[in-house]
């Protein structure tokens, strides 16, 4: 359907009558260029030659008007409506950078792969899936950055997180698990929203930052930020070497107990990550905790149509200037 946007524009359509009926008319008249010697003239002080208004000029002029009032008023088609789904949640995302995310003890397509890749490969399903969300990136290591601010456009946030590598952050192998979840209670809180979720990914303990993983945590509780950790590495690991094979924990350093801790504060849960078919299970349950959809809202496609009628105005304009030269010459 059409839709004008400035319709109250239309109240000056009259406006070239009211003119005509106030103001006082002029009579277009032109001297005659010669004057023949007969008789009769010579009584006469003044000769003119009245040239008569063309209607067709008159009716030009009206529909010109009429274009112009059309086009300031901005015609406009709405479409059909498109409904959208709208969350109401902003969900933030911290990952860790640290040098142990480097360790390859997970597989993907019976190839082993690193820690970070199997978090990118499962977490790009993920934030793909929330549509109707605002999503925010925070990339920690010894420091806490916001790679992407709160965002609708998730594929910018994927794009961005495929980006990132080990020691983006910082050269040191350090975790500051605290500064991240400070990061995120502040760009959290300050928007206006009913419901803010923190997952953070991490296979280590807090060995660095200016705020303790407890005292942030308890932050966040305050500012009713819900935060699920997920803690990621395997249990066993399989060394080959000269003297033969040996198996380690490569999740020596995985603090299980305050991820826990901060969970449990803020009304979250944790995680355990040990290869990467828990992490894509890890990922369906924040689906099932965090459905996306909570409100719908409609959007109607707008294509402005205005500068139809201004392009045809300017024509008929074209057209009265270009008689009015002719007729003076």
């Amino acid at each position: 359907m059409i839709h004008f946007f400035w319709p109250w524009l239309f109240l000056v359509l009259p406006l070239p009558y009211f003119f005509r009926i106030l103001l006082p008319a002029q009579i277009q008249s032109e001297q005659a260029a010669l004057k023949v010697p007969f008789l009769d003239d010579f009584s006469k002080e003044d000769s003119t030659v009245v040239s008569p208004p063309n209607r067709w000029v008159l009716w030009l002029a009206i529909i010109g008007w009429l274009l112009l009032i059309i086009a300031s008023a901005r015609p406009q088609w709405l479409g059909e409506p498109i409904e959208q789904a709208i969350s109401g949640r902003d969900l933030m995302l911290a990952v860790d950078l640290s040098g142990s995310m480097n360790e390859e003890d997970f597989v993907i397509n019976n190839q082993p792969v690193n820690r970070l890749l199997a978090t990118k490969a499962m977490a790009t399903d993920f934030i793909r899936r929330r549509v109707g969300d605002r999503i925010g990136l925070i990339l920690f290591g010894t420091h806490a950055y916001l790679q992407t601010p709160l965002t609708f456009d998730r594929e910018t946030v994927v794009k961005l997180l495929n980006e990132s590598f080990i020691g983006i952050t910082d050269d040191e192998p350090a975790t500051s698990i605290g500064d991240a979840i400070g990061l995120a209670v502040k760009r959290l809180t300050q928007e206006d929203i009913n419901s803010r979720v923190l997952i953070l990914l991490t296979d280590g303990a807090n060995t660095a930052g200016e705020v303790t993983p407890l005292k942030a945590a308890e932050l966040a509780a305050n500012e009713q930020l819900k935060i699920y950790t997920i803690g990621v590495g395997a249990d066993e690991m399989l060394i080959r070497s000269l003297f033969g094979s040996r198996k380690i924990n490569p999740s020596k350093d995985l603090d299980e107990k305050t991820l826990t801790a901060i969970a449990e504060k803020t009304g979250g849960r944790y995680f355990r990550a040990r290869n990467t078919e828990a992490l894509e299970q890890i990922y369906q349950i924040l689906d099932e905790l965090e459905p996306v959809e909570k409100d719908k809202q409609y959007f109607r496609p707008r294509k402005e149509l205005y500068f139809y009628p201004l392009a045809l105005a300017l024509f008929l304009v074209a057209i009265i200037c270009g008689y009015r030269v002719v007729s003076y010459d």
